[in-house]
């Protein structure tokens, strides 16, 4: 499962760098079944795409996001800038109707972007090759308020319906992934068929829910946020927090907050299951099982890497968000979701990268090859 998490998504490339470096040479594709919600499901359809070429769709990944600047994401010329947050202010708070998306930042360089570096037609060859099982994106629908999982998998798969959140069969394509990572008022809303998306992360309440819908018996998290058992000392704040102090809280409670929550939902069911014998199980008719998970994070706070790229950022973009604070100290948080630059990027993936090797003997567990033998366990492994 990859989370969202802007540019925070380069330290997922390292977590998987590192899993494709500790596995065989000849191992196939250890993911059957990929989920992916915002930048993390750009990540997880790439890796789909060469699901049939694990390895080689990890350094494909890798040269994409070390090479990364913002300008590929969206428009940081200062006359692009103002041009278009203007509209959206027009938009927005006088009703006047442009014809343009409306949002704070133009995201159209990125759909020119995913087109040229993901082979979507691939997905589709894979799954009919045996290579993978089931890859989801996940949208939040604007008029229905559901967490929308659009999925391309087996045909055993089938479509699902819970509380506020679906799964529906498609055909994975660019127009999903500018929904999934349509962070609202900042990117502008996706329309699929008949309803208009933004980021998957909003509203979701179970990120982890759409790869055991789709089959998965084991759950690899790559999560962007730093341990969820580190807890920060509550300090005193002097002055009114920045604008980019208040945003940042929003992005985390949208990005990062669910999927904490979710892992730890599952390891007290967990924990829970293992306490019942299994015939008592089996008689009641109670319709859990254990699922493995195994959970990687940053073990350095995100904020303060991107504190030390700061400076990278383009000179219209620092200048346009300079009076928010994002630029400013207290501002390290929004700007680690918006700085797709590579000195900033490439630190991320060799964090990343670091961390997983920390957890190899974890990891080469997971897989199944703590054994002698080194064999592959039956169990189907996701990501």
């Amino acid at each position: 499962m990859l989370s969202g998490g802007g540019a925070r998504a380069a330290y997922q490339v390292g977590v998987l760098k590192a899993i494709a470096r500790l596995l065989p040479n000849d191992s196939q594709n250890p993911f059957d079944v990929i989920s992916g919600t915002s930048a993390g499901a750009i990540n997880s359809v790439a890796l789909a795409s060469y699901a049939s070429h694990y390895k080689r769709g990890i350094r494909h990944l890798e040269r994409i996001w070390q090479n990364f600047s913002c300008d590929q994401i969206f428009r940081t010329d200062l006359r692009g800038l103002i041009g278009w947050s203007s509209t959206f202010l027009l938009n927005s708070f006088f009703g006047f109707k442009s014809g343009d998306p409306v949002s704070l930042l133009d995201n159209r360089p990125l759909g020119e972007l995913l087109n040229k570096v993901i082979f979507f037609e691939n997905i589709q060859k894979a799954i009919d090759a045996g290579h993978l099982h089931a890859i989801a994106v996940t949208a939040s629908g604007y008029a229905s308020g559901e967490s929308v999982s659009f999925f391309q998998a087996n045909k055993s798969v089938k479509n699902w319906q819970r509380m506020r959140r679906i799964g529906v069969r498609s055909r994975i394509n660019v127009d999903h992934l500018l929904a999934s990572s349509a962070i609202p008022t900042v990117f502008p809303a996706q329309k699929i068929n008949r309803e208009y998306f933004g980021d998957g992360a909003v509203r979701q309440l179970a990120p982890i829910s759409p790869a055991l819908h789709m089959g998965a018996e084991k759950i690899l998290v790559i999560g962007v946020s730093g341990s969820a058992h580190r807890r920060k000392n509550r300090t005193q704040m002097q002055a009114y927090p920045s604008m980019a102090k208040i945003m940042n809280h929003m992005f985390n409670a949208a990005f990062l907050d669910s999927m904490e929550t979710d892992v730890e939902r599952l390891t007290r069911i967990n924990n829970t299951l293992s306490k019942i014998p299994a015939d008592v199980i089996e008689e009641n008719g109670i319709g859990l099982k254990p699922i493995d998970i195994l959970e990687i994070n940053p073990s350095e706070a995100i904020d303060d890497i991107a504190a030390r790229h700061a400076r990278e950022l383009p000179k219209g973009l620092r200048f346009f968000l300079k009076g928010s604070g994002t630029t400013g100290k207290g501002g390290a948080g929004v700007l680690s979701y918006l700085l797709f630059e590579r000195g900033f990027c490439r630190d991320l993936i060799q964090h990343g990268y670091e961390d997983a090797m920390r957890q190899k003997d974890d990891i080469l567990e997971f897989f199944g090859y703590a054994s002698p033998q080194k064999s592959l366990e039956a169990k189907r492994q996701s990501l």
